[in-house]
């Protein structure tokens, strides 16, 4: 499945495993990528409903993670 963003690539290795690094550099590159800050705050809402694999399942629906 293609996610959301496909024009949006993030590299989430290396933070450790950390959620709070984890969506922040998705959120980062959102910006960067002039996605509507309303898009931005969906997926924080919908990264944060749940568990670390939750985190990551909507990370990798939004933007292209590697």
């Amino acid at each position: 499945m293609e996610p959301k963003y496909p024009n949006v690539k993030v590299k989430l290795t290396g933070g450790n495993g950390n959620a709070f690094v984890v969506l922040g550099s998705v959120k980062r590159a959102m910006q960067k990528a002039k996605v509507p800050q309303e898009e931005i705050k969906a997926f924080t809402d919908e990264a944060m409903g749940g568990d670390y694999d939750q985190l990551l399942g909507t990370c990798m629906k939004w933007v292209d993670v590697s």
